[in-house]
Order: structure tokens, then sequence, then C-alpha cells
């Protein structure tokens, strides 16, 4: 008999029950006996033993259904040592509901954070498994992350859209996309939609570049202009600032505007008086079927899972390497972000075709 925990943690994203749906499958045709545990909303049905077995039927038909159906919450890993307010000892408690269960292996679908409490479980002597969520793509050890492509789709169909009104009425338009601190997807739903002006954490802005971008359209016969703005640009006089006055700024800037686009909306209106519009798809980036593409990469990454479970690999992350899935120690990558390189090829690329990045 082999028993397994499964559990998804931090933000949701389409592909999760794909994932799922291929680590289950992969042992469930190589195993006899098998027992599956679904831990519920995240590390938080791991530390207060919220659980459910979970049978053939629950990964029947999932393939193509977005969210969790486990639920998810987020537990930040900075306070997974500290106390609860009943003084529980968080990371105790998910040692021994591990145990009480007789658990072989605990599979974790998570991003960074959840990632490194993973780590913490793994060094506390647990069985441990990671598969790499998120719609940022920003973990480090694998080229794609399941969900990302998903959220690109959306995103992109959102810019798509913008187009076509942006166009009848010769307007300046915002589009900004998921991404505090890189920005992965705004890059590449900014390139896939045509966007004329692509802004991300890794390079921040300057504002009279971005003004004569929209300048130069102008003068071309182009009335419109396309932003695709992430959560997390920042200008550059900000960026400059020593990281405690840069977050102080920032967060002056946000009790002035619901967000940086915003921001940024009003500073070409009082240079220019252009007419602005800021669109926010929001978590509609999160959500909606898995694309093709995060299907497949699901399958094999939740199948390569299987396999190392089957092999009694444990500390590993799954990932896609150069076109291939792989194994990567945990340790390797815990605590380390996957940003945006200024001089990678995708904005080399970008910038020759005339896509100004405001800088």
């Amino acid at each position: 008999m082999m028993r397994i925990g499964m559990l998804t943690s931090g933000g949701d994203c389409q592909a999760l029950n794909a994932t799922m749906r291929g680590v289950v499958k992969g042992l469930a045709n190589n195993l006899d006996e098998l027992e599956v545990y679904g831990f519920m909303n995240g590390y938080k049905g791991l530390i207060y033993g919220d659980y459910r077995m979970l049978t053939d039927h629950d990964f029947s038909g999932i393939l193509t259904r977005g969210g969790t159906i486990l639920g998810t919450s987020r537990q930040p890993f900075k306070l997974m040592r500290e106390p609860d307010e009943n003084g529980l000892d968080k990371v105790e408690a998910m040692k021994q509901n591990y145990y009480k269960l007789r658990l072989d292996c605990l599979v974790i679908l998570g991003g960074n954070g959840t990632q490194k409490t993973a780590n913490l479980l793994r060094e506390e002597g647990l069985n441990i498994i990671h598969l790499p969520k998120t719609i940022d793509n920003d973990i480090y050890g694998t080229d794609m992350t399941f969900g990302f492509y998903s959220a690109v789709d959306i995103a992109t169909n959102a810019i798509d859209c913008i187009h076509t009104t942006a166009s009848s009425h010769n307007r300046v338009f915002i589009v900004e996309v998921m991404g505090h601190k890189v920005g992965w997807l705004t890059l590449y739903a900014g390139i896939a939609s045509g966007a004329d002006v692509i802004l991300i954490p890794e390079i921040p802005y300057d504002i009279s570049k971005i003004i004569d971008a929209i300048n130069k359209r102008k003068m071309r016969g182009s009335g419109f202009t396309i932003l695709a703005v992430a959560e997390g640009a920042i200008p550059k006089e900000i960026a400059a600032l020593p990281k405690k006055e840069a977050k102080k700024k920032m967060a002056e800037i946000a009790k002035q505007f619901p967000s940086i686009s915003y921001k940024i909306a009003d500073d070409i209106f009082k240079e220019t008086g252009m007419e602005i519009r800021v669109t926010v798809p929001g978590h509609m980036q999160r959500g909606g079927s898995p694309c093709a593409y995060d299907r497949i990469l699901s399958t094999r990454i939740g199948s390569e899972a299987a396999k190392l479970i089957l092999e009694r690999q444990y500390g590993y992350m799954v990932a896609l390497v150069n076109g291939k899935i792989k194994k990567i120690p945990l340790e390797d990558v815990a605590g380390k972000l996957k940003t945006v390189d200024p001089s990678c090829q995708e904005i080399s690329d970008a910038k020759r075709i005339g896509i100004s990045f405001g800088d």
C-alpha cells in the first residue's frame, strides 16, 4: 500500500487540477494499492488536519477544469515558524498530520512561498515532491510553470479586445497585467498582442520615454497607443532610491492611485492632455480552463512526479528544462526568484520591431 498526500497552496491557476490528475493517474496505473489524501485549502489543511481521502471519481473530468478541487490559501512562509493565535506550533502540527496518515510522500503544488515551506518540511524529514505552479513563471530552476501560458492567453485576449476600441477612438489605453515582482506575463502578453509599450518591474521606466513613443506613433499616423503594464512597474527615479525609501515612495503612490497604471495615466495626461483609459483584467488571468499547452505540460509534470514517487526519490521539484522534464533538488531552488533579464533575446527582439520598454 502506498499513501500520498496532496495540497495546492498560494494563488490558484488554471492547471492545478490537470497536474494532480497526472500524478494520480501515473501512480494508479502502476500500483495495485494506492491511497490519496487531499489536504483542503493549502497548508491550512495540513496544519489543522482538514483532509479527505480522494477516489478515482475525484480525478475524472478535471483535465480541463480550472481552479483547484482541494481549495487553496496563502500561508506566508515567514510566519510558519510562529505559533498561531492559539499557540499551535504549525510546523510540528504539519509533521504530526503527515505521520498520522502514515504518508509515503507529500506532493505540494505551488509557487515561491509554497516552495519555501515545502523545502522547510523536507528539512524536517518529510518526503516531499514540489510541482511548480504560478501564472508569473518566476520559479527558479524551471523554464516554464504550469498556468503561465493559460494566463498569457487571457491577458493577450484582453489587450486584443482593447485594440479595436482604442483605434476607434484614437485613445491611449493602458492594460494592467498581473506581476508584482517579475514581468514574464506582461512581456509575453504584450508581444503576443502587439502592444506598443511594455513596462515590467525589471526595467524601470522613464515617463518621458513613454510619451516619446506615443508621439512617435502619432507622427506616423497612428492615433492610438496600447501600453501593457505590469502591476510592479516602477519609475526609474524611484527605482534608483535605496530599497527602504523606494518602498515608502511606492506606498505613497498607492495612497493616491488604485495602481501604478493610474499613476502612469495621470502623468501622461498632465504632459500631453491626451485621453487615457485604464483596463485591469485582474483575477480573470487566473481563471477559466487551462490552455492546450498547460494541459500537456501539467500531464508531463504529473507523470514525472509519479515516477519519482514510485522510485522513492524525494526532495525534488519537477521542472521543464530545455524541453525535457527533469528533477531538480528542492534545496537548490527554494527561495530563489527567476526574473526577466533586461538583455534577454525576447526584449531585444521586441525592441527591434519598435516596442518601447520606457527605458
